[in-house]
């Protein structure tokens, strides 16, 4: 039996999950996504990824600026809801809208909770250096992704993942974790498991104050942290371009062999030397430029031993 559902998200990480709902036949009465935001050229205000799937599919759109006001929660009583499915939304759901729907607020997130609760657990997975990662659906309660755990899916993330490949992976496991989990809702078959008290980690928002490059660190941190943070806000060193220190983006590097001091050019393929070990860099980025192969950069720009990266 089809669900009558709210869906809250606002990046593409959420629109798998809308399209995957509306295609097992639930009915979306309304989706509550973030304001539009100014960008691109002129600045024009930019509709979220989730708002224009959802006019494309004819679904009115919801733009709140809080939902803690009585008119806020009348609106969204009036829908008239089974529940709710809320995907990387980006607001904090008061008590009150959490009791509206009668089967309650769902939950996906992109975690093995109780690890990585909080606001990018993509990132922090693959910079902490884990080895596998998942997506739960979770029944939402006021705490910060406390609530009792339904159903999950769990993935392995290898050296070659950065933070968009990862986001890629999870985003349509996402999806049809949660139309299962629906559907299992709409039985009354849905089972929920309290989480662990152990084992509990904080996904901090990305600071761009972090994304410097420490050449210091064993290869395989480096490695991790420049994959965690690629493609945004990209991890950064600076480089001596045309006689002066350029700011440049490290999006993707591979292991590599050799020793020196750490930030140092041991070759003519950008193999750098880190604290212990050292990396190649496949793909980069110069300010105000498209990211690029390495190949490419080194044609226009070599670099070659006894430069340093700072």
């Amino acid at each position: 039996m089809p669900l009558r559902l709210i869906f809250m998200g606002t990046p593409d990480f959420a629109v798998p999950t809308l399209l995957g709902l509306v295609a097992h036949g639930h009915e979306i009465a309304a989706v509550y996504t973030r304001v539009p935001k100014p960008g691109g050229r002129g600045m024009k205000l930019q509709p979220t990824p989730v708002e224009v799937e959802a006019r494309r599919l004819g679904i009115p759109v919801i733009t709140p600026k809080t939902l803690k006001t009585a008119q806020a929660l009348e609106q969204f009583r009036a829908h008239g809801a089974d529940a709710a499915v809320v995907v990387a939304y980006g607001m904090i759901l008061p008590q009150a809208i959490l009791d509206a729907p009668k089967l309650g607020c769902f939950n996906l997130h992109a975690s093995l909770l109780p690890r990585w609760r909080g606001a990018a657990p993509i990132n922090r997975a693959i910079m902490a250096g884990d080895a596998e990662t998942g997506v739960m659906v979770m029944k939402m309660d006021a705490g910060l992704d406390t609530g009792d755990v339904a159903m999950a899916e769990r993935i392995a993330i290898s050296d070659t993942m950065t933070a968009a490949d990862l986001h890629d992976a999870l985003a349509p496991l996402g999806a049809d974790l949660m139309a299962r989990a629906m559907a299992a809702l709409a039985r009354g078959a849905l089972q929920l498991t309290k989480q662990s008290g152990e084992g509990v980690t904080y996904a901090a928002k990305i600071d761009k104050a972090e994304a410097r490059i420490d050449w210091t660190k064993p290869a395989h941190q480096v490695l991790r942290h420049l994959h965690g943070l690629s493609p945004f806000p990209g991890a950064w060193c600076e480089m001596p371009l045309d006689g002066q220190p350029a700011r440049v983006k490290i999006l993707r590097c591979a292991p590599a062999e050799g020793l020196g001091a750490p930030g140092a050019v041991l070759d003519d393929h950008l193999t750098v030397a880190c604290g212990d070990g050292a990396i190649r860099i496949l793909e980069l980025q110069r300010a105000g430029k498209a990211p690029m192969k390495s190949a490419e950069f080194l044609r226009g720009t070599p670099l070659r031993a006894p430069m340093r990266l700072a």
